[in-house]
C-alpha cells in the first residue's frame, strides 16, 4: 500500500503529503493519529500539533521556519502562516566519524590524460576571451558542424574539409566528394564544443580575471583535449591571465591551446583561416587518445539541483547523497555547490569538515555571500522561486536542508571558492550561486567530469564539456518530460524502491554515461549552457 504521508525525522512537528489529501481525512504518523482540517496538496506540509505564533517549524530534525500565526493540528503550512528561519551554527571541535559504505571495484571506459585525470568525454573546446569575438565563434561553429555533416552552407566549410583531408591523406574522401563524417576521421573525438559569453571587457577587472580562471578550469577539465581561443587583443581578459592560471593548475601534461589574436592576424578571414588550420591539427592529435578501463576513483561528480519540488529532498537528492558516499568511499570525488541552498544545513557541514581551517573558510564564504545579498536588499531567504514555493518548498531552509542531502554523509575534504579547481579526492564544497546554469558552469570549471542534476519540475540545463544526467524526484515529471529526464527516482515516493536500491541503479547509468555508452539527454538536445558568475548577487 502506498503511504499517504511521511514523517522525515522524530523531532519534526510537520508531515509531508505524498499524495493529495482531503480535509477530514485521518492519518497515522509515528503512532500519532490526527485529522486533517484542510486539503493538503501532494509535496506540501501539514502541522502534526498546534503551533503558536513565533514557534519553530521543524523538518529533517532541523529548524526550517517559524509560525507567523497559529497553525492548528492538521492544517496546511503556507507562505501566509510561516516565515524563513534557520538554526544558528558555530565552529565545532568534535571529531566526525563516518560510517563509510564498502568500496566499489567498478571501472568505466575513460580517457586517461597525461596528468592522471580521466575524462568521460574527449572534446575540443573553442571559446572567445571577449564578447567581441562571439560572431567569429558562431561562424566557426557553423562551418565545423556543416563540414562534419550537421548543417549546410558556410564559406569556410570547403577549407575545413580540405584541411581534414590533408591531415588524413590516407583516408578516401573521393567517393562522395565530401567529408564522410566525424566518425570516419575523428572516431575518438566526442565533439567540438563552442562557448560564447558576454564578458571579457567593459565590466570590472575582477570579472575578467574570474572569467580567465574559469576558462582555464575548462581547459584543464579532463573531458577537454585542447582548446582554440579567439582574442580581439585589447580586452581586459588578456590571454596572459588565462596562461598564468593554466600554469598554476596544469602541473603535468600541458594541453595544446591555440591563440588566435585578431588584431595581430589581421582580417576576419585571416583570423578564421588560421583558427581552422590549427584546430584541425589539434583535432588530429586529440584523436590519438582512446578510451581505456579506468577505476571509479577517477570519477569527479558534480551535484546539482534545479526546478526542485517538495519531493526532491526525499527521493532524488538522498539518492545522489548515497551515490556520492559510494564514490567517495571508493576513492572518487563529489562536489556539492549552490551555497544559498545550504542555508540551515551549515552546522552539519561544519561538523563534517576535516579541519578547523576548512570550517572557517566555509563559514567565511557563506557569510560574505549572504552579506553581499543583504547589501542590495536581498538575502538567502529570497532564494526559493515561485515554482519551488508552489510545489512545497516554502522557505529557503526547507529547500536547503533537502538540497544538502545531495552531499551524503562523507567528511568534507576541501572547501573551494568559485574558480578554484579540485585537488583533493573526496567530498568538496564549491561556492556557487543557486542559479542552475551559473552553478553547473562552475562545477565543470572546478573539474567535474560528470554532473548529476536532480529536478522535480523539469529543466533542460546542460553543459558544453560535462555530461549532465537529469534525475527526477517523481514519476509524473519523468513521464511528462521524457526528452530531458535520464533517470527516475520517483519509486522512492511511491514506495516501490529504497534509496539504496535507486542509487545502485543510478550508479549503473553513471558508468554507462562515463564510458560513452549512454548519451545524456541534455547532450542529445544540445543544451550546452554556459553562464559565468560575475560575483554580484545571484541566488
Amino acid at each position: 500500500m502506498i503511504n499517504k504521508a511521511l514523517l522525515l525525522h522524530p523531532k519534526d512537528n510537520v508531515g509531508v503529503a505524498l499524495r493529495d489529501l482531503t480535509s477530514g481525512e485521518q492519518l497515522t504518523l509515528a503512532g500519532q493519529t490526527l485529522q486533517l482540517t484542510e486539503n493538503i496538496t501532494a509535496k506540501h506540509k501539514f502541522a502534526l500539533q498546534a503551533i503558536l505564533p513565533g514557534e519553530e517549524i521543524r523538518m529533517y530534525g532541523e529548524v526550517v521556519g517559524a509560525a507567523t500565526r497559529e497553525i492548528g493540528c492538521g492544517a496546511a503550512l503556507s507562505v501566509t502562516n510561516i516565515r524563513h528561519k534557520a538554526s544558528p551554527y558555530h565552529l565545532s571541535s568534535a571529531t566526525y566519524v563516518w560510517d563509510a559504505p564498502e568500496p566499489l571495484q567498478h571501472t568505466f571506459q575513460g580517457y586517461l590524460r597525461a596528468d592522471g585525470q580521466v575524462g568521460t568525454a574527449n572534446y575540443w573546446l573553442v571559446f572567445p576571451l571577449v564578447f567581441c569575438e562571439n560572431q567569429n565563434i558562431q561562424l566557426l561553429q557553423e562551418a565545423f558542424e556543416i563540414a562534419l555533416g550537421y548543417k549546410k552552407t558556410n564559406p569556410y566549410v570547403d577549407m575545413i574539409r580540405s584541411e581534414i583531408h590533408s591531415v588524413n591523406s590516407s583516408k578516401n574522401t573521393e567517393s562522395s566528394g565530401s567529408l564522410m563524417g566525424k566518425e570516419e576521421y575523428f572516431e575518438n573525438i566526442d565533439g567540438i564544443r563552442f562557448i560564447t559569453h558576454q564578458m571579457g571587457c567593459g565590466g570590472t577587472r575582477e570579472d575578467s580575471q574570474t572569467l580567465c580562471r574559469l576558462l582555464a578550469g575548462y581547459i584543464h577539465n579532463p573531458n577537454v583535449a585542447g582548446a582554440t581561443v579567439l582574442s580581439l587583443g585589447c580586452q581586459n581578459a588578456e590571454f596572459t591571465l588565462l596562461e598564468t592560471r593554466l600554469n598554476e593548475i596544469q602541473k603535468l601534461g600541458k594541453k595544446q591551446v591555440i591563440l588566435c589574436d585578431q588584431q595581430q592576424l589581421g582580417t576576419t578571414e585571416q583570423l578564421l583561416q588560421f583558427a581552422i588550420k590549427e584546430t584541425v591539427k589539434g583535432l588530429k592529435e586529440a584523436n590519438r587518445i582512446k578510451r581505456s578501463p579506468q577505476p571509479i576513483s577517477k570519477l569527479v561528480v558534480g551535484l546539482e539541483c534545479g526546478g526542485s519540488d517538495g519531493f526532491s529532498g526525499i527521493s532524488a537528492n538522498p539518492t545522489l547523497g548515497r551515490v556520492s558516499d559510494l564514490l567517495v568511499a571508493s576513492g572518487g570525488s563529489a562536489i556539492l555547490s549552490e551555497f544559498p541552498e545550504l542555508c540551515g544545513a551549515e552546522q552539519n557541514l561544519i561538523n563534517r569538515c576535516q579541519s578547523t581551517e576548512l570550517a572557517e573558510k566555509f563559514i567565511h564564504l557563506m557569510e560574505s555571500y549572504h552579506k553581499s545579498a543583504q547589501a542590495v536588499g536581498s538575502g538567502f531567504d529570497m532564494n526559493p522561486s515561485p515554482g519551488n514555493i508552489k510545489d512545497g518548498l516554502l522557505t529557503d531552509a526547507i529547500k536547503s536542508l533537502g538540497a544538502a542531502k545531495k552531499g551524503g554523509s562523507a567528511p568534507i575534504v576541501d572547501v573551494l571558492d568559485y574558480t578554484e579547481y579540485l585537488t583533493r579526492p573526496g567530498l568538496n564544497l564549491l561556492c556557487t550561486p543557486g542559479n542552475d546554469v551559473e552553478s553547473t558552469t562552475g562545477l565543470a570549471g572546478a573539474g567535474a567530469n560528470l554532473i548529476l542534476f536532480t529536478t522535480g519540475l523539469g529543466t533542460p540545463t546542460g553543459n558544453p564539456i560535462c555530461p549532465v544526467l537529469k534525475v527526477s524526484s517523481n514519476h509524473r515529471i519523468a513521464e511528462r518530460m521524457p526528452d530531458i529526464i535520464d533517470f527516475d527516482a520517483g519509486g522512492i515516493i511511491s514506495g516501490e524502491k529504497t534509496v539504496d536500491h535507486t542509487a545502485d541503479e543510478l550508479l549503473e547509468l553513471i558508468i554507462r554515461c562515463a564510458s560513452g555508452d549512454y548519451q545524456a539527454k541534455a547532450d542529445r538536445n544540445r543544451n550546452f549552457d554556459f553562464i559565468p558568475w560575475k560575483r554580484g548577487v545571484s541566488l
